[in-house]
């Protein structure tokens, strides 16, 4: 017994260290691109190194970088970006701040990228659609808006597709090793609304989230176009739309209930996604 004790010991030694071994992280350089949609505007606690892109370190890129154990990230989501500014530079109200497509090398191999709201002027438009008072008093802004027959929000929906295409291709060129993961919008609103808590008349409310749709379609058709792989958010974000429940919620309605911008996902929204898309990318490495 004696002799096999050391034997024994030594097998166990190997068992517990095997077991326990884990494996490499499948991402070890990650850059996060895009606007407020990920850069978390107003969400404890403000990257104080650019304070004008109002960027959480508890946004989605940051949770899902933290699920990932990647060595390496470096999140430029910016709020207020548009997609010309990923190359071009963009000025807030605090300043310029750098091309987010500076922050690519050839070595990265992963990069996220949400952009496109502010190209087509989405909150704008949802701040347009308000009405404090019910039908018939007001104006219907999806009324107004596809008036003699032309439905301009979607015209500009479709009009960002050749943009956005561009930029997925200006992504590959400065890291031709990465994976590149497009991920939309979520659900911002139910069927129907829900007025008056949110001051948007149930027609509207439709149109809106319809336009929201309209875009993830661009994102998944030009993704699949241009070696990228699309992450709807719109699913798993039903039911935690602003409608819901203030703790449900994974998104702020027009008046925030948490330290959130409005409009924009919140802390628990932020959490959400970014273990959804972690989820999505696990998925795809089978």
């Amino acid at each position: 017994m004696r002799r096999l004790l050391p034997v024994l010991l030594a097998a166990l030694s190997i068992t517990a260290t095997t077991g326990t071994a884990s494996a490499a992280p499948r991402f070890a350089e990650y850059v996060a691109l895009g606007d407020s949609a990920a850069s978390g505007p107003l969400i404890p606690d403000q990257d104080e190194s650019s304070p004008g892109c109002l960027r959480s370190s508890r946004n989605w890129p940051s949770v899902l970088a933290s699920a990932l154990g990647v060595a390496a990230f470096r999140d430029v989501t910016c709020s207020g970006a548009v997609a010309d500014d990923l190359e071009g530079g963009q000025t807030t109200f605090l300043g310029a701040v750098p091309p987010q497509f500076d922050a690519l090398t050839p070595t990265t191999d992963l990069v996220t990228l949400t952009i496109g709201g502010n190209d087509i002027g989405l909150v704008a438009t949802a701040l347009g659609c308000v009405n404090p008072l019910p039908e018939p008093v007001g104006v219907s802004c999806e009324a107004r808006l596809t008036a003699g027959g032309t439905d301009r929000l979607a015209v500009r929906i479709d009009a960002f597709a050749a943009e956005f295409g561009a930029v997925l291709d200006g992504v590959h060129a400065r890291s031709p090793l990465a994976e590149v993961v497009v991920v939309g919008y979520g659900t911002y609103i139910r069927p129907g609304g829900c007025y008056p808590e949110q001051p948007l008349w149930g027609r509207d409310s439709d149109y809106l989230q319809a336009g929201v749709d309209r875009l993830n379609g661009v994102f998944a058709s030009e993704a699949a176009a241009h070696d990228a792989e699309f992450v709807d958010i719109a699913p798993p974000s039903a039911g935690h739309d602003v409608c819901a429940p203030v703790p449900d919620r994974w998104f702020e309605g027009f008046l925030p209930t948490t330290a959130a911008a409005p409009l924009h996902p919140n802390e628990r929204g932020m959490a959400g996604i970014g273990t959804y898309v972690a989820d999505a990318l696990a998925d795809s490495a089978l």
